[in-house]
C-alpha cells in the first residue's frame, strides 16, 4: 500500500485529498509531513549509506518552508488582490457598512424607547406605592367626618324605607277609598 506523498513529485494537500477522500485533513498532513522528513534524513533513498548531517537537514528543512511561505504568501496575495479589488467586493463593503450603519440606528433608538418604557414604569410603580402608603395612612373608620357621613347615610336610608312603606300603605289606602266610591256609585 503506498501512502501519499511516494511518488516522485510532491502532492499538494489538495490533490492528496482528492486521492484519498477518507483521509482528514489532519492525517494528510502527518502523511505529507512524515514523507518530508523522510527524503530530508535520506530515508528509503538508494545510495545513501551514511547519515546526513543534522546542520544538513536543518537547512533542507528550513529551504522547504522557506519556499512553502513564498508559495503561501503568493497565493494569498492574489487572492487579496483579486478579493479585495473587484467591484462586488466594494459593492459588498458598502452595503455591511451601510447595514452596520442602520443596525447602530435601530439598536440606538431601540434603547431611547426601553429606557423611556422603563422610566414610565417606574414611575407608575412609584405612583401605586405613593397612594398606598396614603391609603394605609389614613383611618377612615376612625375620622369624625367619615363617622358622621356613615350615620347620616344609616339614618336616610330608614327614612327611605320607612317612606317605601308608607307609600305602599296609602296607595292601598288610596285604591280602597276608590272602590268604595264605586260601589256607592259614584
Amino acid at each position: 500500500m503506498t501512502k501519499p506523498g511516494d511518488s516522485p513529485t510532491k502532492k499538494t494537500l489538495h490533490e492528496l485529498a482528492k486521492e484519498f477522500p477518507e483521509k482528514t485533513y489532519r492525517e494528510l498532513e502527518k502523511y505529507r509531513d512524515a514523507d518530508r522528513q523522510e527524503e530530508a534524513l535520506g530515508i528509503g533513498g538508494i545510495g545513501h549509506n551514511h547519515s546526513p548531517d543534522l546542520v544538513e537537514v536543518m537547512a533542507i528543512e528550513n529551504d522547504k518552508l522557506k519556499k512553502r511561505a513564498e508559495e503561501a504568501e503568493g497565493e494569498l496575495s492574489i487572492v487579496k488582490g483579486i478579493g479585495n479589488n473587484s467591484p462586488e467586493m466594494k459593492g459588498l463593503r458598502s452595503e455591511v457598512a451601510a447595514l452596520k450603519q442602520q443596525l447602530h440606528t435601530d439598536r440606538n433608538e431601540h434603547q431611547k424607547n426601553l429606557d423611556k418604557i422603563k422610566k414610565e414604569n417606574n414611575d407608575l410603580y412609584n405612583k401605586i406605592a405613593d397612594l398606598t402608603e396614603v391609603a394605609q395612612s389614613k383611618d377612615y373608620f376612625r375620622d369624625p367626618d367619615y363617622q358622621y357621613l356613615i350615620n347620616e347615610n344609616r339614618k336616610l336610608e330608614e327614612e327611605r324605607n320607612e317612606l317605601l312603606v308608607d307609600n305602599k300603605k296609602l296607595a292601598a289606602q288610596i285604591e280602597d277609598k276608590i272602590d268604595q266610591m264605586r260601589k256607592s256609585g259614584m
